[in-house]
């Protein structure tokens, strides 16, 4: 059991509760200006920005049933045991891009939800992070046909693999009716515009920091250039 909590580093916490709510997650605690989560299927987390984390950076963490096996399993690639306060015990992984994603044991609960969290992580060798996440329990969902992106699916959220300049970028993936779902951000007060994309259409929000926009991915139907490896 493998989910995905994308943490999304912010100066805007309180308009990002808004819009995780407007989105359809849920707070399963009243969110601080520091930190908060919003569940669904993944986990948002919302933290104020620092001096370290500026706004708009994103991070992959996973949180996992047991923490040992998930360190057996990784023990051929770079990790650290580390302790983080206010988290406990957890495992920093590090690929040879100089990307780092955080691994803790926890219980949340798997697949809740129309609205999921997909970060998305570059860097242009993909078989290294493929590796680290099917190691962790992932499988691969829908790949292009021309090597340069692939989902890998977790028990709750799942994670883009895409081919480019070393990062992590926030995204989400909705199902249903993208219509209504635009409609009621709008009356939440986001200028939300959805945009038909090759691979599926999706919703794009100026971000709340000045970034780039936020992308809310459809689920994707069409297959031309890309197949189903799972």
């Amino acid at each position: 059991m493998t989910v995905v909590e994308q943490i999304l580093y912010t100066e805007q916490p309180e308009r990002w509760w808004a819009l995780a709510q407007a989105l359809g997650f849920v707070a399963p605690f009243p969110p601080t200006v520091e930190w908060g989560e919003f569940h669904a299927d993944g986990v948002l987390a919302v933290h104020r920005s620092t001096p370290e984390q500026r706004a708009d950076t994103v991070d992959i963490h996973l949180v996992v049933a047991d923490l040992n096996d998930a360190a057996a399993d990784l023990a051929s690639f770079d990790v650290e045991r580390t302790v983080m306060e206010g988290v406990g015990e957890m495992l920093v992984v590090r690929a040879a891009s100089g990307i780092s994603i955080t691994v803790s044991e926890g219980a949340v609960e798997a697949g809740v939800g129309v609205i999921a969290v997909q970060p998305i992580w570059f860097q242009e060798d993909l078989s290294e992070p493929r590796a680290i996440l099917e190691e962790l329990g992932f499988r691969a969902g829908i790949a292009s046909d021309r090597p340069g992106w692939v989902e890998m699916l977790g028990h709750g959220g799942s994670i883009g693999l895409h081919a480019g300049k070393p990062r992590i970028s926030l995204s989400f993936e909705a199902r249903g009716d993208l219509d209504a779902l635009t409609s009621r951000l709008r009356d939440a007060g986001f200028e939300a515009a959805v945009v038909d994309e090759a691979f599926a259409r999706t919703i794009r929000i100026p971000d709340l920091d000045g970034g780039e926009e936020i992308w809310i991915n459809g689920v994707q139907e069409d297959l031309h250039g890309y197949h189903r490896e799972g």
